[in-house]
Formats: structure tokens, sequence, C-alpha cells
């Protein structure tokens, strides 16, 4: 066992256990889906350090006993997309299409709001809200990072974060020229931590030059950090580029971006023939069902990219457009719209979704020691309350999709820290959190924050 107390030849412990959770239901992954077991859980120095029945406390004594009865054991979901600060904008600008949401009101309003107190503030407001409705680790992307990286950090949470290039004026580059320096130096500049790490955002290819495309691309290869760019997003984006008959993930393998260090993001207008070019480059693939949805920009083949073996995570996108953070929804959502899509029920069924929000997201960004409960991973896993209505009766696992929220969670345990118990975050201070954001919301104009 890795980092485990020691017990001295008389059998007396020497040392004492971090957390033993008891009498839980440990959501347990094999090569057929998920089942519930009954099991106890011993966590010391951040990792899972003993699970599985018969465990008991006096063979376990831990500094914090968690008695876990009516309690699923879980991996902490992972939010493999969000825009963390983009929570100041939640509910600016419902109901319109992508192009109208983004360039007459999102981009003004990232011009105008967006700064680095503002990165820092919003989000840790995303982080509050994730971290209550069980999700882990987020892969954030945005402007201004040292500011989000402050607010992880206090958190608690895991996460990468992703300096958004783009070639216009941005928020903290007012000259587009000087994006991928800003970039470079934001990754060279990165606090060593167990828990972050830096990565590059292009934002799209209609947004960045091909020059752009090319020089993040180089940059995050140089200093091997994940690259993260949206592809595919909307039925229009071939035009925007203009690259004529080439598709837009054509257009980025003729540029030579693609390969396993890459992350796409939506994937919604992939065709059969990008799908087994990414395959073929080892690409990761990232969906955002309920903003899709939000912005009526279409479905992602979702089932395609697994049929391939592609690595696939789930996420949320920002509280803009969808407009929160909650990965229990958008479990829900994600295998709901696959069968509403295709008129067949059997598509992307639970066990499937449930391993994009935990094993299979964390293989989307390049996280081995997250996302399954076995001994010696980190101990990254929420409690989840089955004693809900809504989750009465429990016959197994798939209503963790199908009926769970992020409400039902009750702890949350990130690299075996506590960070929410029976349902209070314990990191942070929400509600001054809450202050700070309708403070700054005043300036954007139209809330109605009391």
């Amino acid at each position: 066992m890795v980092g485990l107390p020691t017990n001295r030849e008389d059998g007396a412990v020497s040392e004492y256990y971090d957390i033993f959770i008891k009498d839980c239901q440990v959501l347990e992954e094999d090569g057929r889906g998920f089942r519930l077991v009954p099991a106890a859980i011993a966590i010391h120095n951040g990792r899972l350090a003993a699970l599985g029945r018969g465990l008991s406390e006096s063979d376990f004594p831990a500094a914090e006993v968690i008695a876990g009865a009516g309690l699923i054991a879980m991996p902490g979901l992972i939010n493999c997309h969000v825009h963390g600060a983009m929570t100041l904008f939640r509910g600016l600008a419902d109901d319109l299409p992508l192009m109208t949401w983004l360039e007459q009101h999102i981009f003004p309003a990232e011009a105008r709001f967006v700064s680095e107190e503002m990165v820092y503030w919003c989000t840790k407001l995303a982080a509050a809200e994730m971290l209550l409705s069980g999700t882990t680790t987020a892969a954030d992307a945005y402007f201004h990072m040292a500011g989000a990286t402050r607010a992880y950090a206090e958190s608690g949470m895991r996460a990468i974060l992703g300096q958004g290039v783009v070639d216009f004026p941005a928020p903290g580059v007012p000259d587009p020229g000087k994006n991928i320096e800003v970039a470079a130096r934001f990754v060279d500049d990165f606090p060593a931590s167990s828990l972050l790490q830096p990565a590059l955002f292009a934002h799209s290819p209609y947004t960045c030059s091909a020059e752009t495309l090319v020089a993040a691309r180089r940059l995050a290869r140089d200093r091997e950090v994940p690259f993260f760019i949206h592809l595919a997003e909307t039925q229009g984006e071939q035009a925007l580029i203009g690259t004529g008959a080439m598709s837009p993930a054509a257009y980025l393998d003729s540029l030579a971006i693609l390969d396993d260090g890459v992350v796409a993001i939506h994937g919604v207008w992939l065709t059969e023939a990008d799908l087994d070019l990414l395959a073929r480059r080892g690409c990761r693939l990232v969906t955002c069902p309920e903003s899709n949805m939000k912005l009526a920009v279409g479905v992602a083949p979702v089932a395609a990219m697994l049929a391939r073996s592609i690595p696939v995570g789930l996420g949320t996108d920002g509280c803009a457009s969808n407009n929160d953070l909650d990965l229990f929804g958008e479990m829900g959502s994600c295998a709901k719209l696959a069968k509403v899509h295709t008129l067949r029920p059997e598509v992307l069924p639970a066990h499937e979704v449930l391993a994009m929000a935990t094993s299979r997201g964390a293989a989307c960004l390049g996280l081995a020691e997250v996302g399954r409960l076995t001994q010696g991973m980190k101990a990254d896993l929420v409690l989840v309350n089955s004693r809900s209505p809504r989750l009465t009766p429990l016959y197994g696992p798939d209503l963790l999709v199908y009926g769970a929220r992020g409400s039902d969670v009750d702890t949350v345990i990130v690299d075996g820290r506590l960070l929410v118990r029976h349902g209070e975050l314990l990191s942070m201070d929400v509600a001054e959190i809450m202050t700070e954001v309708r403070r700054l919301a005043t300036s954007v104009g139209g809330s109605h924050d009391a």
C-alpha cells in the first residue's frame, strides 16, 4: 500500500490515517460498467490507502471518521471544459444565436468588464459552485488566468488552466501581436503546485489566424502543456475560416496542429472523415451538451466518437451559455440528448456518460491518478446522499445519471482534503464571494441582486 501508516511489531498503531469512511456504498468500475458495493475507505497522504469490504475502524484509526450509511462514494466529477470567470455573465444574454451572442454581447462585455480582479472573484464563484455540486477537477480556459490560478489554489480544487489566445484585443492582451508572448509568460511563471497545471487555449480556428494557431501549438509543445481549442461548434464555422471545401479539423491538420496533446471542444459538426482523422492523430474531445442545446448549434456525435476509442470528456462550458456548472445535470442531458437525436434509447447508456464524467474525463485531460476509486489513486471523491427523494428507491448506479443533482452531494474530498462537508463549503467563504461578484455585476448593469 502506498503511503500508509506503519504498525509496530506489538500491533499498536504508530500513526493515524487522515480519513476513514465507514459503511458506505462505493461506485466501482469494471470492464462492463459500474456497480455499487458496500465498502469502507481509508485515506492517507492524499491517496486512497485502502478500500473494500471488511475494513474496520479499529484497523484504520483516523483523525476524521465519516459515517457513510446512506452515502454513495464515487470519483469526483471532472469538468473537462469551463470558462469559470464567466459566472459574471450568467443570464446576461439568453436565447440568442451563437454568433449574435458572442459578437454583440459576450465579446463586448469581456472587453469592458474582464480584469484580473474580476477573473479572480468570478472564478472563485465557479469553483464554489463546482465543489458544492461534486466537481473536483476542472479544465478552465479564459483570460487573466493568473487570477484564476489564485482562485483555484484557494479553493483546493484540482485544475488545468488555459491562457486564452485570440487575434483581436483581448482582456489583458490589448495588442493581439503579443498574445503568444503573454501565454508563454503565463506558462513559464506558473507556480509550482501538485493540484494545478498550466495550458494553452487557442479560442477557435475562426478567431485565430493560421500563424497564431501554429505559434500557439508550437509553444504548447515546447512547454509540454495541453492545447485546448473550440472546434466544429457551429455549422457555419467552415465558412468563417474561409477554407473552402476543407473542414475545420482538416484545416488544423494541414497546419500540423493535431496530435495527442490536443483537446478539442464541442465537435458538434465533425464529419465521419473528421472523426477518423482525430482518432488517427490521438486527439481528445470534450462535449458540452447543455451549452450546445441552449445556443442551438447542434448535437455532437458522442457515440461515434466513443466507437473510435477517442477519449471523450464532459464539460459544462461557461455559465453564460449553460447557465449552471452542475455536472450531474449535464450527465443526464448528455445521455438523453443522444437518445432523442438518434431516436434510439440504447444509444449512449448511463454507464458511458458516467465514465465521461469520471474515468474517461481523466483520460481526456491526461490525468492518470484520478477518475477511479482504486487503491493508490489520488483521494478525489464525493459522497452523494442516496436518501434524497429523487434517489429513492436506488436500484443501481444509473440513477446517478438520470436522477441525481449537484444538490445531492454531501461531502467532497480533493487530494485527501475535506472541502465540502454536509453541503457546506469549508475552503472558502461563499457569502464573501457572492458579495464581491454582486458588486462586480453592478458595473455590468441590470442585476437584480439584493
